[in-house]
């Protein structure tokens, strides 16, 4: 709005009266129109200090800055050690500006770092090279109770190479679960890789004995990160035994592990 007044051809009353009606001020369209026909500004160079330090100098000071004795010593350290030695060359500023000139100052204090990191993989060009394995509750038949369904996964055909119903989330039991599917799929030592994520039962030690007798691989995702293993929620649509469970929840008697086939 102020810019049309601006534009306005500076008449007599007009300006007044265009301000008047739109609320602008009077004194601000006036500076603005000053600052529109005043000429250009010629830049001009700062004039060199007669008491600024010349080449020569600038050099000894930074063969200072550089002295075994000096190479761990900030700027103001240096200063007042030069000082109970009688000696002045510069002042503290002035040897801050000459190791800026030379790329020298950086951020001194410790600041948290975050390098691009490559997101680690795992490939399986076959079946039986790399499984995941995850614990899901289920709601169970009365409020507050649940069931917790226990699934390994074979990432490369999908395929569900074990899984178990039980009363609690625990190592030990799934202990003979993987046991089962080891022997079942015939799986030599040194070739499977165990993808999990950082629950209680996946970091266990149970867990990483059982998995260093067996010759298994152990992985986990990256902590804070919830996106890298393949969830039982993740399995295809044609696998409608996994959502149909919630449904057979009724027919399974709280207890020990039962294995539905």
């Amino acid at each position: 709005m102020s810019d049309a007044v601006v534009a306005l051809a500076p008449a007599s009353g007009m300006t007044t009266a265009a301000c008047v009606a739109l609320g602008v001020s009077r004194a601000s369209v006036q500076r603005r129109r000053a600052r529109l026909t005043a000429p250009p500004a010629i830049p001009r160079p700062r004039p060199r200090s007669a008491r600024a330090l010349t080449a020569p100098q600038q050099q000894v000071v930074l063969d200072l800055l550089h002295a075994p004795r000096f190479a761990d010593q900030a700027p103001a350290e240096i200063y007042a050690s030069l000082l109970d030695q009688g000696l002045y060359h510069c002042s503290i500023r002035t040897m801050y500006r000459i190791l800026d000139r030379h790329d020298e100052v950086r951020e001194r204090r410790a600041q948290l770092r975050h390098p691009a990191y490559q997101k680690p993989e795992l490939l399986a060009e076959c079946p039986n090279q790399v499984w995941s394995w995850d614990i899901t509750k289920l709601m169970g038949p009365t409020k507050w109770s649940y069931f917790y369904l226990y699934v390994i996964l074979d990432i490369f055909s999908r395929r569900v190479v074990g899984w178990c119903v039980a009363d609690a989330e625990s190592a030990a039991l799934f202990r003979p679960l993987f046991d089962d599917a080891i022997a079942k799929h015939q799986v030599p030592p040194g070739q499977l890789t165990l993808h999990a994520d950082r629950g209680g039962p996946m970091k266990a030690k149970a867990t990483a004995l059982l998995l260093a007798d067996l010759g298994v691989t152990r992985s986990h995702n990256r902590p804070h990160t919830s996106n890298v293993t393949t969830h039982p929620s993740q399995i295809p649509p044609h696998a409608g035994w996994f959502f149909g469970m919630k449904f057979w929840l009724d027919a399974v008697t709280v207890g020990s592990i039962h294995r539905i086939a």
